[in-house]
């Protein structure tokens, strides 16, 4: 299963690159709606995976770890607000985020460094808040600052 995940995501970052999605440029020109290549290349990856997925749910399509393909809708949280808020604000400064980031390491670009080394730090520093903010006594706080990012 391993093998197959580092094919796969092998190729997703080649893909990444031929497209030119690992340039801060083209992500720059992209967030500032001058070029819609980008925004082109996301809608087509939805188009052909929410028809897929759904086919592969009705068909009772049994995923390679051996469980179910299932769904669970939720409905717009803080935290989701706040974490994509987040992500955004990552996005426009860095140009890039986590599947591109990736790919940039694998090619050797040395900015991919520093870009994943900010992805882990924060991936650490919310994982230190929700610690933190879970330790608390329930009375304090009823949704403790961090709890959901």
């Amino acid at each position: 299963m391993k093998l197959i995940g580092l094919v796969f995501g092998t190729a997703f970052g080649f893909v990444l690159s031929a497209a030119l999605l690992t340039d801060y440029n083209v992500i720059h020109r992209m967030l500032l709606f001058k070029d819609w290549q980008p925004f082109l290349i996301m809608g087509s990856a939805v188009a052909i995976a929410v028809p897929g997925l759904r086919l592969l749910k009705r068909v009772g399509w049994v995923t390679p770890l051996g469980g179910p393909l299932t769904f669970s809708p939720s409905t717009v949280q803080r935290h989701h607000v706040v974490g994509s808020l987040l992500f955004g604000t990552g996005w426009a400064i860095a140009g890039t985020c986590p599947g591109p980031a990736a790919a940039m390491l694998g090619s050797g670009r040395v900015m991919g460094i520093f870009i994943v080394a900010g992805i882990f730090s924060g991936i650490l520093l919310r994982d230190a808040m929700v610690a933190r903010a879970t330790a608390r006594p329930a009375a304090v706080s009823p949704e403790p600052l961090g709890v959901g990012l």
